[in-house]
């Protein structure tokens, strides 16, 4: 009785692991890397063009508290022998606030930035997404992975979307630097 239980059961396994295996023989999976098409695509240039005009801006802006913050140190050195020491320690504070407030507002600048370009790339990745999204169902894939976390692509069970990714958005690829896995 045991021997046919155990019998019964070693072959309900051995259904349930070849069934999982026919399984994921019909996966169908396929590749893209996003980052890749975007470069591409012409309003990524203007992204960039106006993320720079951007970063200049934020730049000028915390150069010029760095320069008032070194003229506020310099006159604090040449009338430190001058004033006492009360007077000393409210100018240190002051400095040392003043210096504190320059490094809250470049990393407050730097969030602006990186939201900022979050916003401007926030069509183009739907963009993207969107024509993954048909090639997939198109070509009757399910699952799309990113190419640069791939190790290892068997070219012939795996498909590499890029072209037709930029295919569908009208644009012009390098298609064997598209096409490269990493």
């Amino acid at each position: 009785m045991k021997a046919s239980i155990t019998t019964f059961l070693s072959l309900l396994l051995l259904a349930g692991i070849h069934t999982t295996s026919v399984q994921a023989q019909s996966v169908q999976i396929g590749y893209a890397d996003p980052e890749i098409i975007i470069t591409y695509m012409p309003g990524y240039q203007e992204v960039q063009q106006q993320m720079a005009i951007e970063y200049r801006t934020s730049q000028e802006a915390l150069q010029a508290l760095a320069e008032d913050f070194q003229e506020r140190v310099d006159r604090y050195q040449r009338q430190q022998p001058l004033l006492s020491e009360e007077r000393r320690a409210e100018r240190e504070a002051e400095l040392a606030a003043l210096q504190q407030e320059i490094q809250n507002s470049a990393a407050a600048k730097d969030e602006e930035l990186a939201a900022r370009q979050d916003e401007l790339m926030a069509p183009l990745l739907q963009l993207v997404q969107d024509a993954i999204d048909s090639i997939a169902k198109a070509k009757g894939l399910d699952i799309v992975m990113r190419s640069p976390a791939l190790l290892y692509v068997n070219d012939e069970r795996v498909v590499n979307i890029n072209v037709d990714i930029a295919r569908q958005l009208g644009i012009e690829v390098d298609e064997e630097q598209v096409s490269d896995v990493n």
